[in-house]
This record gives C-alpha cells, structure tokens and sequence, in this order.
C-alpha cells in the first residue's frame, strides 16, 4: 500500500519523540503490505484499528497512546494519513 501524505507522522514524532518508533513500525507494516482488504487490516491489526466508515480506520499506536486516522483507498491501494495525535486529542 503506498502511504500518502507521510509528513504528518514526521512532523507528530519531531514534537513527541516516543512516538517515533511505533509510527514507523505501523509505517513499515502499512507500506509493505501486499494484500488490500478490510480483513487483511484486521488480520495484520487485530483489536487496535477500528472500522469507522467510508473507509476510514483509526489505530491506536504506541500502547494506545497515540491515535492514527486514515483513509483507505483499496482499489488503488493507497491510504491517506488524515490526523494523527496523541490519544486525548481525539
């Protein structure tokens, strides 16, 4: 899946340092995945993303201590990073 509009992870761990190496990681596992189907996130997700509509999906990163919420484009297989924030913010 090709990853769009990464500069707002970038951006989220230059001001929150201990997010940077679980952004990354759900980086890593979003931008290598092959497979392009709700039930492949949930496979690869388990109980932290959550289904939030029109292709919308929110995972907790770091614990649950940071929120990630993105628009999946499976067709084209390409999602797009809409916020990304500390859990309270949400």
């Amino acid at each position: 899946m090709q990853v769009i509009a990464k500069r707002p992870l970038k951006q989220f761990w230059e001001r929150h340092p201990r997010a940077e190496i679980p952004l990354k990681n759900w980086y890593q596992v979003v931008d290598k995945a092959s497979r392009n189907t709700p039930a492949d996130v949930k496979r690869m997700f388990g109980t932290t993303v959550d289904f939030i509509g029109d292709n919308r999906r929110i995972f907790d990163i770091g614990g649950n201590k940071y929120r990630l919420a993105v628009h999946v484009a499976y067709a084209f297989k390409r999602v797009l990073i809409k916020f990304v924030g500390k859990h309270v913010q949400v």
